[in-house]
């Protein structure tokens, strides 16, 4: 998986959309494929437009490290899970429960050339994504 500041650098060289685009999808294609047993209603986001699927795992500790994994049945969206995993995985807890994935995309600016449903379930992988930091940091 990519690192996000990899993810960010790759967005500053590319100037078309369309080429974002198309590196958006190739970050999808490069996210591993979750299990079928991990595609649960309990792993499903809701609000999500398309079908998607995050984990979160925790580690050890008071304030573990988490590590998340995730998919989806669309590509661009799947491309949207690889960019918010690699903004969060490997963060502690009370970090991930802090970070808002949405600064990123506004910083490399795709917020503004997603669509409104596309926005919303980035929106809800975030707030779940966060509420896991929550659980996690206890």
């Amino acid at each position: 998986m990519a690192a996000i500041d990899d993810i960010i650098s790759d967005f500053a060289f590319l100037d078309d959309w369309e080429d974002r685009y198309r590196y958006v999808i190739e970050l999808g294609k490069a996210l591993p494929d979750l299990p079928e047993e991990d595609r649960t209603a309990d792993n499903k986001v809701r609000g999500c437009a398309s079908q998607v699927w995050l984990v979160s795992e925790p580690g050890e500790g008071q304030d573990p490290v988490m590590t998340f994994r995730g998919d989806s049945d669309a590509h661009i969206v799947r491309g949207l899970v690889a960019i918010v995993l690699a903004i969060y995985s490997g963060k502690h807890a009370s970090d991930v429960a802090k970070l808002d994935a949405l600064d990123t995309f506004k910083e490399i600016g795709m917020i503004e050339h997603l669509s409104a449903q596309r926005a919303n379930g980035l929106r809800s992988m975030v707030n779940r994504i966060r509420e896991e930091g929550v659980k996690a940091a206890g």
